[in-house]
C-alpha cells in the first residue's frame, strides 16, 4: 500500500512517497529549496502565511510525479506532520483572517507569564503541566488584544497541520495532543482547560473538534485531489506536532527512550509516563502520539529555537556564495575542538524557553582577531548549538529522565561529523542514526492509523539503524562547554541588569 507523508516545517514542506507493505520510502522532495521566508514585522515576531505551506506542498507532490516509478493514483493514505505551537486563524467562510503567527514567535511571552501567575502556578503546573507562556493560547490573546477587529472574525483556530489538513478534507478539526502543545489541555481532568479559557476570555466554540492522532480524520475533497493530482476520497489518518512525530519516526514511544532532532530549531524529546513538570517551564510536556486513557505517555520536550537557522545565517551571509553545508562541514572539522576559544551563543530566534523566556539574541565571544577564521566561526556555531543543547539536557536530567542513548535521523545538522561526535561527547549519551525522516514517519502513522498496519511493531518492522556515535573522551571539549556555561550565566545576569 501506498502511502503520502506530509512534512511541514518553517524551512520547507516535504513529502514522501511510502510503500507500507515493505516499509521503504520509494521518493521524496522538498520546497523551497531555499529556506522559506519567515516574515518579521516587529522585532521578535515570527510569521509565515499558511496557503504558501500547502502550495509547497503541491509543488512537492507534482514533483514526486516525475521522481516516482509509479503513480500517485495508488496512494491509499495521508499522514500529516508539522511545525508546532503555531496560531491559525479562520473565518466562516473558512478564509485566513492573517499569517499565521508561528512557534518562535515572542510577542506572547509577557502574556504567558501574566497568566501563569493570574491562573495559579500550583494549577498550572498540576493541570496544564506547563506555563501558558508563549504558546499558541497566548497567541490568540494577543489577537484579542492586539488586533480586536480580526478577533472578532475567528471563527476557528487552528495548528498549522490542522490547517493542512482542513485544506486537504475540508474539515476542521484537531487533536488531543494539538490541544495539549497549544496549552489548552487539562491533564487533570482530562479536557480543555476551562481554568485558561475563562482567564482568557476565549468562547470555547472557537477550539475545533477533536480526532484521534491515529484514525481517520477526513477524507480528500474533490477539489484538493484535483489540485494535487491525488485520488479523491482517501483518508488523512495521521496527524502529529514536528517533534512528537520525529519521537513517533524513531519508534521512541515508551518510558526512558529519547528523540533528538536538528532542524530549523534544535530538541530533545523524552518519554515518560509521569507528571513531572518542571516549576520553570523551561521544558513542557505534551501529550505524546501514543498516550491513552490506560497507558499515559507524554513526551518532555526542550527546545533551542536558534539551530538550523544559525547555520543557515552562517551559509548565507558570512561564507561565499556557492559554499555548501557541506563545504562548511568539512572547513568546520579542520578546526580543533573547543574552536580555539572562540564561543557562539545560539540565541537569535525568539525567545528561549530554557533561558525562562528571555529573548537573548545570538552572541560571538572571544573572537582573536589573529587566529580565528571562517572555520572557526562555524565549529563554534556548531558547538554552540550543542553546548545549549546540553543546558537544555542537565535539565532533564534534573527532572529524573535518563538520557544513555538517543536516537536520531541522519538529516540536517547531524548530517555533520563535528555535530555528532561534539553532541555523543558533550551529553555523555550514545547516539543511535536510523533510515527515517518526519515525512516517512507520517507516512508510517498514516498507514497505522487506516489499519494497515494493526500494532506499532508491524509499523517499525523496517527500520534501520544506520549508524552508531559513541562518546569521546575529550577534556578540552568538556572543558570548553564549561567555559561556554560560566559564560552564558554572565550574559543572562546583563541582560537582566539591562
Amino acid at each position: 500500500m501506498l502511502v503520502l507523508g506530509i512534512d511541514i516545517g518553517s524551512s520547507s514542506a516535504k513529502v514522501s512517497i511510502f510503500d507500507a507493505e515493505n516499509g521503504l520510502s520509494l521518493a521524496s522532495d522538498f520546497f523551497p529549496k531555499k529556506e522559506m521566508a519567515i516574515r518579521v514585522p516587529h522585532e521578535g515576531w515570527a510569521e509565515q502565511n499558511p496557503d504558501e505551506w500547502f502550495n509547497h506542498i503541491q509543488t512537492g507532490i507534482l514533483s514526486l510525479k516525475q521522481k516516482f516509478n509509479g503513480s500517485l493514483a495508488d496512494v491509499k493514505a495521508i499522514g500529516i506532520t508539522y511545525q508546532m505551537h503555531g496560531l491559525v486563524t479562520v473565518d466562516k467562510a473558512g478564509k485566513l483572517i492573517r499569517d499565521s503567527i508561528i512557534w518562535c514567535d515572542s510577542r506572547a511571552v509577557q502574556i504567558g507569564d501574566k497568566a501563569f501567575h493570574s491562573i495559579g502556578e500550583e494549577y498550572c503546573l498540576n493541570n496544564l503541566l506547563n506555563s501558558p507562556g508563549n504558546f499558541t493560547a497566548s497567541k490568540l490573546r494577543w489577537i484579542k488584544e492586539n488586533e480586536p477587529e480580526n478577533y472578532k472574525k475567528i471563527h476557528k483556530i487552528m495548528l498549522p497541520g490542522d490547517y493542512i489538513a482542513y485544506r486537504l478534507t475540508g474539515e476542521i478539526t484537531t487533536t488531543k495532543s494539538g490541544l495539549s502543545e497549544g496549552i489548552f489541555w487539562d491533564f487533570g481532568n482530562q479536557k480543555v482547560s476551562e481554568s485558561l479559557i475563562n482567564y482568557y476570555g476565549f468562547d470555547k466554540d472557537l477550539l475545533p473538534a477533536t480526532v484521534p492522532t491515529f484514525g481517520i480524520q477526513g477524507y480528500l475533497t474533490k477539489e484538493a485531489a484535483h489540485s494535487l493530482g491525488i485520488t479523491a476520497g482517501i483518508p488523512v489518518a495521521y496527524r502529529a506536532g514536528d517533534q512528537p512525530n520525529n519521537a513517533f519516526s524513531l519508534n521512541v514511544l515508551n518510558p526512558g527512550e529519547i528523540a533528538a532532532t536538528a532542524g530549523t530549531s534544535g530538541v530533545v524529546y523524552g518519554i515518560t509516563d509521569q507528571q513531572n513538570p518542571d516549576v520553570k517551564s523551561r521544558v513542557n510536556t505534551f501529550l505524546h502520539v501514543n498516550n491513552t486513557v490506560e497507558k499515559k505517555r507524554y513526551g518532555v520536550l526542550l527546545c533551542i529555537n536558534g539551530t538550523g537557522i544559525l547555520n543557515s545565517w552562517m551559509k548565507h551571509n558570512i561564507m561565499p556564495e556557492k559554499f555548501s553545508y557541506e563545504d562548511m562541514n568539512a572547513l568546520a572539522s579542520g578546526i580543533n575542538p573547543g574552536s580555539d576559544g572562540l564561543m557562539v551563543f545560539p540565541f537569535g530566534n525568539g525567545a528561549e524557553r530554557i533561558l525562562e523566556n528571555i529573548d537573548l539574541k545570538a552572541n560571538i565571544y572571544g573572537l582573536d582577531l589573529n587566529i580565528h577564521t571562517k572555520g572557526h566561526l562555524l565549529r563554534a556555531s556548531q558547538e554552540g548549538i550543542v553546548f545549549a543543547l546540553n543546558y537544555g539536557v542537565e535539565i532533564l536530567r534534573d527532572l529524573g529522565l535518563e538520557i544513555n542513548t538517543v536516537k536520531a535521523a541522519m538529516a540536517n545538522m547531524f548530517l555533520s561529523d563535528v555535530f555528532r561526535q561534539t553532541f555523543a561527547t558533550v551529553t555523555g549519551a550514545n547516539l543511535e542514526f536510523f533510515n527515517t525522516d518526519g515525512s516517512q514517519g507520517a507516512a508510517r502513522g498514516a498507514a497505522l492509523g487506516c489499519g494497515f498496519y494493526k500494532n506499532t511493531d508491524e509499523a517499525f518492522k523496517s527500520l534501520e539503524k544506520i549508524k552508531d556515535v559513541f562518546p569521546e573522551k575529550n577534556p578540552a571539549l568538556l572543558e570548553a562547554y564549561e567555559n561556554w556555561k560560566t559564560q552564558l550565566k554572565k550574559i543572562i545576569r546583563n541582560n537582566k541588569s539591562d
